[in-house]
C-alpha cells in the first residue's frame, strides 16, 4: 500500500492543531493554573524562545486569556483621557481584529495602571470587567456589544482600594461576579444572555481574588474570598451553604485564587497568614484545621503570599512568599519544608506564578522570566530559564519595573503582557 506522507503530515497537523488546549479564563480552563498539552520545550533553545509575535498595547495587570484561536487582553491609557480598552487579537498573526474603548476615570482607586480582571471567554461570548465595575458582553469573534451594565452605579459598588480585581466565573447561564456592591450584593450572578441579575449574596467587602468552581457533598460550590469572609455558595441561586469569617487585621488584601486538594482548601494572604479549612463532603460545611500568622510582613509564618496563587498536590504546597521566597509547606500543619531565593528577586510583594504541565512546572516571575523547574520535597530544581519579556514601571516603579500579569498558555505557545506590549512566544518542541 503506498502513503501519501503530504496528506497524512497535513492530516496529523490538523490533528495536533484541533487538539491544542485553550485558556478561556483566569488561570486556564479550570482556573487550576494547569497546562494540559504535549510536546512542549524541556530546555530552551541556545538563543532563547521564538517569538511569533507582539503588538503595542497600553498598561494593565489583567493576564490575556485564549480561545478559539483568538487573545483577549485589556488596558488603559490616560491621554488625552482615561479610557479602559478590551482587544482581541489573532492568536496565530497577532493582528488586532476588534477593540473596544469606553470612558473611565479611576476615582478612589490605587495603582493606576489599569484593568486588572481577565477577559472570561464561554460559549462564543466574552465578559469583560472593569477597574470601576464596567461590565460588558461581547460577541467573542466580532466585538459587537450583546448587553452591558454600569455595576458601579446600579450597585453602589463599596470600592475596594485596588479597584475591581476578580475575574468573572461561568457557571451554566451565571456569570458570577465579586463586585462588592450594597444591600447583600458583595456577589451577584447575572444572566449570561441579557444580563439580568438572577441572584446576590453577602453584604462582605469586596475582596479582589477570583471565584472557583468545587464540588462538594455532591453539590456545585461557588468558592467567594472576600474581604471578609471564605464563602461556599450554591451557582444557582445564591444560597450560602458556609461562610467562614476571616475578617483582616489591616485592610482586605487577599489576591491569590483558593486552591484545593481533595477536601482541603487553602487559602494564602499577605497580611493574615494562611488558612487551611476541610471541606467536609456528608454537607457542605467546613471547619478550620489551622491558620498560622507571622509577627509581621517580614517575620511571616507558613506562607503569606500577595499575587501569587500556590500549588497545592497530595502531601505538599508550594508558593510564594510576601518578600519573593519560595517555600515549599507541609499541608498538615504549615511547617515549612524548604525555602528558595533564586526563583525571583527578594523584594517586598515580589511575584511568582506557577504553572503545571505534566511532572514540569512553569514558574513566570516578575523579572519577565519563564522558569522551567522540578519542584519536589528534596527542593527547587532549575532546568533553565529564560528572558521573555521586559519589566514595566506602570504597574510599579520601584526596581525597574515589574512584570505581575498572569501568562495564558495555549496552543503550545505563551502569551505575556507588560504595560506597553502583549507578546506571543514559542514553546513547541
Amino acid at each position: 500500500m503506498r502513503i501519501n506522507w503530504l496528506l497524512l503530515g497535513a492530516c496529523l497537523a490538523i490533528v495536533s492543531s484541533a487538539l491544542a488546549d485553550d485558556w478561556p479564563q483566569w488561570r486556564g480552563e479550570n482556573r487550576d493554573g494547569v497546562w494540559r498539552e504535549d510536546r512542549i520545550l524541556r530546555k530552551f533553545p541556545a538563543e532563547g524562545p521564538e517569538v511569533q509575535w507582539r503588538a503595542p498595547i497600553g498598561s494593565g495587570y489583567s493576564g490575556p486569556t485564549v480561545a478559539s484561536g483568538k487573545v483577549y487582553v485589556t488596558d488603559r491609557l490616560v491621554e488625552p483621557k482615561q479610557i479602559e480598552r478590551v482587544h482581541c487579537f489573532d492568536e496565530r498573526s497577532g493582528e488586532k481584529l476588534w477593540s473596544h474603548e469606553y470612558d473611565c476615570p479611576y476615582v478612589g482607586v490605587g495603582y493606576q495602571a489599569g484593568p486588572r480582571a481577565s477577559v472570561t471567554i464561554d460559549n462564543g461570548s466574552a465578559f469583560a470587567l472593569g477597574t470601576m465595575g464596567n461590565l460588558f458582553c461581547f460577541d467573542a469573534a466580532s466585538g459587537a456589544i450583546l448587553w452591558q451594565r454600569d455595576l458601579n452605579a446600579e450597585l453602589k459598588i463599596r470600592m475596594p482600594d485596588w479597584g475591581i480585581a476578580a475575574a468573572p466565573l461561568v457557571y451554566r447561564d451565571r456569570l458570577i461576579l465579586q463586585i462588592g456592591g450594597a444591600d447583600g450584593a458583595c456577589i451577584v450572578a447575572l444572566n449570561t444572555k441579557t444580563g439580568k441579575e438572577e441572584w446576590r449574596a453577602l453584604d462582605d467587602r469586596a475582596g479582589y481574588s477570583a471565584p472557583i468552581l468545587i464540588k462538594q457533598a455532591g453539590e456545585d460550590v461557588v468558592v467567594c474570598w472576600t474581604g471578609d469572609s471564605v464563602a461556599g455558595i450554591d451557582p444557582k441561586n445564591g444560597k450560602v451553604f458556609w461562610r467562614f469569617a476571616w475578617p483582616p487585621r489591616n485592610m482586605p488584601i487577599g489576591i491569590s485564587t483558593p486552591v484545593v486538594q481533595g477536601d482541603r482548601l487553602f487559602l494564602t494572604d499577605f497580611y493574615d497568614g494562611a488558612l487551611m479549612l476541610r471541606l467536609h463532603q456528608n454537607e457542605p460545611t467546613v471547619e478550620k484545621l489551622w491558620l498560622r500568622v507571622g509577627r509581621s510582613e517580614r517575620d511571616t509564618d507558613a506562607l503569606q503570599s500577595i499575587i501569587s496563587t500556590p500549588v497545592f498536590l497530595p502531601g505538599v504546597i508550594y508558593g510564594c512568599d510576601s518578600h519573593g521566597e519560595l517555600r515549599c509547606l507541609d499541608p498538615q500543619t504549615g511547617d515549612r519544608i524548604w525555602t528558595d531565593l533564586t526563583a525571583t528577586p527578594p523584594n517586598r510583594w515580589s511575584n511568582i506564578h506557577f504553572v503545571q504541565n505534566g511532572p514540569l512546572f512553569w514558574l513566570f516571575n516578575e523579572k519577565g522570566e519563564l522558569i522551567i523547574a522540578k519542584l519536589s520535597k528534596q527542593g527547587f530544581h532549575e532546568i533553565d530559564r529564560a528572558k521573555i519579556i521586559e519589566p514595566t514601571t506602570a504597574q510599579l516603579s520601584r526596581r525597574g519595573g515589574v512584570t505581575w500579569a498572569h501568562p495564558a498558555f495555549a496552543g503550545r505557545h505563551v502569551f505575556v503582557r507588560n504595560d506597553q506590549e502583549i507578546i506571543c512566544v514559542s514553546l513547541k518542541r
